[in-house]
This record gives C-alpha cells, structure tokens and sequence, in this order.
C-alpha cells in the first residue's frame, strides 16, 4: 500500500516528510489521508505473485530493489504497517527503515531475540524501565544468554564492561535512564563496540530513546545500530493506545527483526498504525510545549524546602553528565524526578495531594502524569538493585504535559506543602 510519493528526490526536511512520505492517495481511492483497512487476508494477483510473496516474507529469497509484493496475512504485514513505518523513518535521523509493534516491550523483546544467541551475553545499562530489567534479568537467561548490568552514565565501567564481556551479542541502553535521568555516552559506546569488532562481531548497539526521541536525541547519528521506542509514549501522546518501533540503519537488520515479528505475531494492528500515523506530524510541537513546561518548572521547584533535589537535564552539576548533555542532546525533556525529604512517606502525601496531575504510571501523554517509580514502575528490583540505580523511597517522576506551566506550578507547590505537614 506504501508507495514513493511525488516529493521523492526532493530535500525535504522531516517535518515535510512525514506528512509527504509513503502514502500515494490513488491507491486509496483517493483519499488525502489513509484510511483503516481491517483486512486479516489479501487476495493474490496471481499464483506466482503469491508464490513470490511466500518467499520474500519468510526470507527465503530477497526483493529486488524496488520491488512491491502483494500482501498476505495481517500477522505479516498490513497497508496500515506499511504507511506507518514509511512515514515514521523521516522523524529518526540517520533511519533507513522501520518495524512496529503492539507495544514498547514487544519492540525491546523481539529486537533482543533477533540479535542474541544462546551463550552470548548482552550489557546494559540500569536503571532501565522496570519491564525491560525485569526481562534481561528474569527471562533471557532461560534461553541462555546472560545480561551484565552497568551503572547508567559512567562511561568507564560501561567501555570496560563492552571491552571485557565474551560473547557480547548486544548492547543496550536507556538515555536519559528512567526515572534517574542519568545520560549515557552514546559515542563512547560505539567506539568501545568498534574495539570489540577488531576481536570478531561487533556487538549490536539498542538505545531506549523514549525519552527523548525523536525530537532531542539521535542516537543513530551516534553510531547506534537500533532505535529503540515505546509509541505508547511520545509518538502517540494521548495515553489511548500501546505501540512499540524500531528503527535502524540496516535495513537487512530491520529485515531480521520483521522476519521474528511474523513468527510472534506482535504486529501492531491497523487501527492502531492509523491512530498512531496521524499524530507523528504532531510530536515535535507536543514534545515542544512539554520540554518548555518542565524547565520552567524545574528551575522553579530550585530550593523547594520539601525537596533534596530536582533531577533535570539541564539541572545537572555532574561535569560528565553536562558534557554528555551537551554533545547528544537538543533539548531536555519533559520528564522530571523529584528527590522528596522524608522518603516513602513524604512521596505518597506528595501523590495524595495533587489537584491537577494524575497519580498514574506511563509518560509522554499531553496530560501531566507523577508516580512513585519504587512502588510501581520499578517495583520487580531488589533492595540492593534499587540503591545501586538510585531508585529510591522518596523519589517520584513527573512527566509533564501541555497543559499551563502556571497551574502545574502551583499544583506541585501544593502538594509539596502538604507532604512536608503530614
């Protein structure tokens, strides 16, 4: 159903590009926009286009270049897929292609299965997303393959582990680190990847960029192999739906996760690719308008008699964590972790007595959301996992929304009064 549009050739910049790229109106009867198609099968032009079709989707054979196949089964691939992965490359610098899936830790799960063997190992960073930890942890090592966490931000112990692991299949990293914010040297990672690669196989390097990506963070362009994204998050931006994509250089690594995509079945469905291919045009304004909220919130909330800290980007006194800011990122965000006086008690008052922002968990929605990553998100660490990644008792994660920084202010005022009398 994608097809080349009549810009193509042109230089357009992304914003053009994505309401531009991979959808042709003739093939829709015209529409202006894609439509829904609800289809589980796709009828054959021919028995040899279905013959063709069989040999390119199991990977048997390779398309030529250029080559459209005729569809075949939803599980595979579905004209909604297909334009939404066309029209989401232009927004990930340094993109060659993409993949989606029905949500962000299907994305995490079936790019780490593409890439890993049993035996291999894979290093990453923590803190990372409760279920993305959970999975390197608890899960993998049944299929044998062995996950070596590193402490987010410190560029040494990271290059040593990369340098030092045998058999690592995989690097994967979370930058800004949820909910710490710590950054990670991207750069740096890829050059310890390229050390490696003078042993035998260059491991391949992921990046979670959720929080930061597409719109302030690039990791491709850092010498990332894959792209890593919860679509529930950002890309969507309205908390009404789950989606995961992956994004790479390689289109015949892309090729290698969507072969393991058709085997499992985490597609993401077409009403869902539609949803999500409407609001792509829109991320950068929201993630705009959020990014400005939370810095002028952050440096509001300096000094709070509540608060041990404010964690920010642009907050940081780290000089290496500065440096890395800097040099990898455009803008700080929309998330902010607030370091609460008083632990688990002072954070639940804190959640208690919020008047404009939800006590919910999840990021990136238009809406204001604040949880307590300990008890809920980040809940599956041990004791020792939690002080390791500085996920502590007082500590709670805002992500800001669109709404009026004025009102979130004073919600936040409020509700950190509260605390500090209860």
């Amino acid at each position: 159903m994608s097809s080349e549009s009549s810009t193509e050739g042109q230089k357009l910049r992304p914003t053009t590009k994505v309401l531009t790229h991979g959808f042709e109106p003739s093939l829709s009867v015209g529409a202006a926009r894609p439509a829904v198609f609800r289809s589980s099968t796709y009828v054959f032009t021919s028995p040899e286009s279905a013959e063709r079709a069989f040999d390119i989707a199991t990977g048997r054979v390779q398309p030529n270049p250029g080559e459209t196949t005729d569809l075949i089964y939803s599980r595979l691939n579905h004209p909604n897929a297909e334009i939404l992965e066309d029209q989401i490359v232009p927004l990930e610098a340094g993109a060659e292609a993409a993949i989606v899936f029905n949500s962000g830790m299907a994305a995490v799960t079936t790019a780490l299965f593409s890439c890993l063997k049993p035996g291999q190992k894979v290093v990453y960073t923590v803190p990372a997303y409760g279920g993305t930890q959970h999975f390197l942890r608890d899960y993998l090592p049944l299929w044998g393959v062995e996950g070596v966490p590193v402490i987010a931000g410190d560029s040494q112990e990271i290059g040593l582990a990369i340098c030092t692991t045998k058999d690592l299949g995989a690097v994967l990293v979370e930058t800004p680190a949820n909910p710490t914010l710590v950054m990670t040297d991207l750069a740096q990672i890829s050059q310890s990847t390229h050390v490696v690669s003078q042993r035998g196989t260059r491991p391949v390097v992921m990046v979670d960029n959720t929080l930061l990506g597409p719109a302030f963070q690039h990791p491709l362009k850092l010498g990332a192999d894959l792209v890593l994204y919860s679509a529930t998050k950002y890309l969507s931006g309205f908390s009404d739906m789950l989606g995961g994509v992956v994004l790479g250089r390689d289109k015949e690594l892309i090729q290698k996760i969507r072969l393991l995509r058709a085997m499992f079945g985490n597609i993401l469905q077409p009403d869902e690719c539609w949803l999500l291919d409407g609001r792509l045009s829109t991320v950068g304004i929201r993630m705009n308008k959020a990014s400005k909220n939370a810095q002028r919130i952050a440096n509001n909330l300096i000094g709070n008699p509540s608060l041990d800290a404010v964690l920010y980007p642009t907050l940081l006194e780290d000089s290496e964590q500065c440096r890395i800011y800097k040099s990898q990122c455009e803008h700080p965000g929309g998330i902010i972790s607030l370091q609460l006086k008083g632990g688990k008690r002072a954070a639940f008052n804190f959640l208690r007595n919020l008047r404009i922002a939800r006590n919910a968990v999840s990021l990136g929605g238009v809406e204001t959301l604040v949880c307590h990553p300990k008890t809920t998100t980040h809940s599956g660490f041990t004791e020792r996992e939690s002080a390791y990644a500085g996920v502590t008792d007082g500590l709670v994660r805002i992500s800001v929304g669109i709404e009026d920084w004025r009102d979130l202010l004073a919600d936040f005022e409020h509700a950190l009064d509260t605390a500090r009398a209860g």
